[in-house]
C-alpha cells in the first residue's frame, strides 16, 4: 500500500513564499514594461509639441529633431501643420489637410497616383517628406481650377475625351499632364507617351488619357492665338 506523504506546514509556506516572489516579480518586469512603453508613445506623439504655449515660446528641441508644427505653401496658400519627423507629404496633404484628391495607391515611387507639383515639377508625394517642402509651392489637383472655380483645360479636356475608365489614377495622370504642358506647351504624341508613363492605370485607359494631353494642347494653343 502506498503512502502519502505530506509535505511539514514550514516547508510548504517557504515554498508558496518563494511562488509568490515569482509571480511579484514577473508582475513587476511586466508592469515596468508597459509604463515605459506608454512613456515611450507619449513622449513621442506630444514630445513633438511641448513647449507650445499661448505665448508662442517653444522649448529646446532635442538633438536630432525637428520641428514639428511648420507651414507649408499649398495651392498658393500658407498652411500650419503639424507633421511627424518621417511624414511624407501624401500623409500630410490627404489627412492633415483634408486634400484627398491627391490618391495613395502603391506607396512606393511607383504608380504617379499621389503625383503633385513641387516648384512647378511633377513629382509623387508619397516618396517626399513634408519636411522637405518648406518654402517651397506645392500643387495638388485641387489647385488646378480656376478663380470662378472653372477646370483646367487638361480636366476639361479628359472630360470631353471621355479619358478616365474607374478614375482612381486621374487625378495623377492630369497632374502628369499640366506638368508636362506647363514645360513643354506642344508636345508630340511620343513625347506625350513619355511624359505619362510614370502614370500606371489598371484599366488600361492610356490611349485615352493620350488623346486627352494632346486634345488639352491643342485647346491651349488655340487659346494662345
Amino acid at each position: 500500500m502506498n503512502e502519502i506523504r505530506v509535505a511539514p506546514p514550514a516547508l510548504r509556506r517557504r515554498a508558496d513564499d518563494e511562488e509568490a516572489s515569482r509571480y511579484s516579480r514577473r508582475e513587476f518586469i511586466k508592469r515596468v514594461i508597459a509604463s515605459g512603453a506608454v512613456a515611450s508613445s507619449a513622449t513621442y506623439v506630444f514630445g513633438g509639441l511641448q513647449g507650445c504655449s499661448s505665448r508662442g515660446t517653444v522649448a529646446a528641441a532635442v538633438a536630432g529633431g525637428v520641428e514639428r508644427l511648420i507651414r507649408i505653401n499649398v495651392n498658393g496658400q500658407e498652411r500650419p501643420v503639424d507633421v511627424l519627423p518621417q511624414e511624407t507629404l501624401a500623409m500630410t496633404l490627404r489627412y492633415r489637410l483634408g486634400l484627398t484628391g491627391t490618391k495613395l495607391s502603391c506607396d512606393r515611387d511607383e504608380c504617379g497616383a499621389c503625383s503633385v507639383m513641387i516648384d512647378d515639377v511633377l513629382h509623387n508625394s508619397c516618396s517626399v517628406l513634408t519636411h522637405s517642402v518648406r518654402n517651397r509651392k506645392v500643387v495638388t489637383i485641387e489647385g488646378l481650377q480656376g478663380p470662378n472655380g472653372e477646370l483646367h483645360p487638361v480636366q476639361q479636356a479628359f472630360i470631353e475625351g471621355l479619358s478616365p475608365q474607374c478614375g482612381f489614377c486621374t487625378p495623377g495622370q492630369v497632374m502628369a499632364a499640366v506638368a508636362l504642358l506647363k514645360h513643354n506647351p506642344n508636345p508630340t504624341r511620343e513625347e506625350a507617351r513619355q511624359a505619362m508613363a510614370g502614370n500606371l492605370c489598371r484599366c488600361g485607359a492610356y490611349d485615352n488619357y493620350l488623346n486627352g494631353v494632346m486634345r488639352a494642347a491643342a485647346s491651349t494653343k488655340a487659346t494662345a492665338t
